[in-house]
């Protein structure tokens, strides 16, 4: 074996360890090259993008794989738009610890964010309930609509 100046290595120990390593890492090093590298997803976990499925207002009645895929998706857009408003909620309480003695003007653009996300998730989710399901909230929707199409908008957001 030769080392990294160019002369072979005297060493008996070192070259039998040497040899040892080689010939149980070549096939592993060969089978994650060529075998599990090229069949790997190239997206991060925390970036998995879900197909849409079909909302509940789409699916029949009667039809059971079809209401539990909305509901499934509903409860997912809910989890995404619940840590999403948290997130906002953050960056507003940062900004205020950070900007102590003048953080109602350096931080009122962030708090307008954050209210108006809050305003966008309590019309979509608010009043469900911790069971609200995908027709709850489908139900809500069309009362809204309704409420609003005779006594006008309710919020800017409506508009």
């Amino acid at each position: 074996m030769v080392q990294g100046g160019g002369e072979p290595d005297d060493n008996l120990i070192r070259s039998f360890a040497s040899a040892m390593y080689n010939t149980i890492d070549a096939p592993v090093t060969w089978f994650r090259e060529k075998v599990v590298e090229p069949n790997q997803k190239k997206y991060p976990w925390y970036h998995q993008q879900f197909r849409r499925v079909p909302t509940i207002d789409q699916c029949y009645s009667d039809d059971v794989v079809c209401d539990f895929e909305a509901n499934t998706q509903f409860k997912r857009d809910r989890a995404v738009d619940s840590e999403i408003l948290n997130i906002l909620r953050m960056r507003f309480e940062d900004c205020m610890i950070y900007e102590k003695p003048d953080h109602e003007v350096k931080c009122k653009p962030l708090w307008e964010k954050y209210k108006d996300a809050e305003e966008a998730w309590f019309i979509k989710y608010g009043d469900l309930g911790a069971y609200g399901d995908a027709r709850k909230a489908y139900m809500k929707q069309k009362h809204r609509m309704i409420w609003e199409r005779r006594h006008g908008p309710l919020s800017e957001q409506t508009k």
